[in-house]
C-alpha cells in the first residue's frame, strides 16, 4: 500500500464532498438560465455560497471561482488601490499575476520583515499580498501585525489562505482572501475569493455579480460547501503528527539532518520541510516513491523546475542545504501509522546514506 503525504499539493476528496458533487450533477442546470431548472440551480448555488461563507466565518462577500489562481488574479489585478506589493515567499501563482510587483523581504525565520513593510507602504495606500501559511516551509505569518501596518497606510490586505482555510479561521483582518477547495478535501476546479466589500473591486460584468465570467460550477460549489462543513478543529489530531517530534526529530539531530520547522518563527504542524544529509532532494523523491511514499520537493507548481526554490532563497538558506530539502505534508486522512512509517523510512534512508558516505 502506498502512503500519500503530499496534502499541501492537493488532498483526497472527502466522502461528504463526493456525495454533494454527485447530487449537484444529478440536479444540474445552468444557474444563470431563467427557466425553472435554472432557477432551481441558482437557489442551490446561493445556498452553497452562504454555507461556504458561514463555514469560513466570513461575513463579507463570496465570489466563487475556478480555484486559488483565478482568485489571486481577480484580487490582485482588480483591487482598488495603489502600488502592488508581495512578500518574497508568495506562491508562484501570485508572483506570475504580478511579475512587476514590489517584493518584500522575509527574515531567515520565514516571517515578513515588518520594518521594511512599514517603510514600503508609507503613504502609498497599496495592495499587499501575503500567504498565511507558506506552501513550501509551513511558516505562518503574523497576519494581525501585518494588517495593522497595511491598514495604517490606507492599504488593502490580500490574504492567500489556500493552505490555511479549513485548518484555521480566515484572518479577520483580511480585506480579500483566497481559498481553494481541493486543499481541504473539496473537489478540484472550485475556489473562492472572499471580499470584505464589493466596493474594493472593479467589476468586469458577467457572472458572480459581475466580478467573474463563466458558467457557475454548481456541483463544485456544493462539494466545496460540504468539505468545509466536514472540517473539524483541530484539522489533524495532534497524536497523528506526534511521531515527527518524538521519533524523527531526535534521529535527524543525530544523523545531521535539518528540520526547517525548528528555524521558523511560527511553524504549521501540517507542512514539514526536511533536509537529509548527503542525499539530494530529487534523489529522495525517487527513493521515497519507490518505497511507496508520495512526498514532494516544494510547491507542485514549481517542483519540476531545476531552479532553486525562491522561498528558500528568500529565507537565505545555503543552496547546498536547500537542494536536500523535501516537503512532507499532512491532511484530514493522514493516520499516525502512516506518519510512523514515513519516519522509519526517512531514518533508514539517512542511515544508509551516511554509511555509504563514510
Amino acid at each position: 500500500m502506498r502512503i500519500y503525504l503530499d496534502h499541501a499539493a492537493t488532498t483526497p476528496v472527502r466522502p461528504e464532498a463526493r456525495a454533494a458533487v454527485a447530487d449537484g450533477l444529478a440536479q444540474w442546470a445552468n444557474p444563470s438560465s431563467p427557466h425553472g431548472e435554472g432557477r432551481a440551480a441558482r437557489a442551490l448555488l446561493e445556498d452553497a455560497r452562504a454555507r461556504i461563507g458561514k463555514a469560513l466565518g466570513w461575513t463579507g462577500e463570496v465570489i466563487l471561482t475556478s480555484g486559488a489562481s483565478e482568485s489571486a488574479q481577480i484580487a490582485l489585478t482588480r483591487a482598488k488601490g495603489g502600488a502592488r506589493l508581495v512578500s518574497a515567499v508568495e506562491h508562484e501563482a501570485v508572483l506570475r499575476v504580478l511579475p512587476d510587483a514590489e517584493v518584500l523581504p522575509v527574515r531567515p525565520d520565514g516571517a515578513l520583515d515588518l520594518e521594511v513593510l512599514a517603510e514600503a507602504v508609507d503613504g502609498r495606500a497599496p495592495v499587499v499580498a501575503v500567504q498565511v501559511v507558506n506552501s513550501e516551509t509551513g511558516a505562518v505569518q503574523d497576519m494581525a501585525a501585518i494588517a495593522a501596518v497595511v491598514h495604517g497606510a490606507g492599504g488593502l490586505l490580500v490574504v492567500d489562505a489556500a493552505q490555511s482555510a479549513g485548518k484555521w479561521p480566515i484572518p479577520p483582518e483580511a480585506d480579500l482572501a483566497i481559498v481553494s477547495a481541493h486543499k481541504l478535501g473539496g473537489p478540484p476546479g472550485i475556489g473562492a475569493l472572499l471580499v470584505r466589500d464589493f466596493a474594493m473591486l472593479e467589476p468586469i460584468g458577467g457572472q458572480e455579480r459581475g466580478y467573474r465570467r463563466g458558467t457557475e460550477n454548481l456541483p463544485g460549489a456544493l462539494g466545496f460547501a460540504a468539505a468545509l462543513e466536514a472540517c473539524a478543529q483541530p484539522y489533524c489530531d495532534p497524536e497523528v503528527l506526534a511521531p515527527i517530534g518524538a521519533l524523527l526529530a531526535p534521529a535527524m539531530a543525530e544523523l545531521g539532518g535539518v528540520r526547517l520547522a525548528e528555524r521558523l518563527a511560527n511553524p504549521s504542524p501540517y507542512i514539514e520541510a526536511l533536509a537529509m544529509p548527503v542525499v539530494s532532494g530529487s534523489a529522495q523523491l525517487m527513493r521515497f516513491d519507490m518505497a511507496g511514499f508520495a512526498v514532494s520537493q516544494g510547491s507542485a507548481c514549481s517542483s519540476g523546475s531545476l531552479k532553486q526554490s525562491h522561498v528558500l532563497e528568500a529565507m537565505g538558506l545555503d543552496p547546498a542545504l536547500a537542494s536536500r530539502i523535501i516537503r512532507v505534508s499532512f491532511g484530514w486522512s493522514t493516520t499516525r501509522a502512516e506518519v510512523e512509517a514515513f519516519c522509519a523510512a526517512w531514518i533508514a534512508m539517512a542511515e544508509e546514506a551516511r554509511a555509504r558516505a563514510a
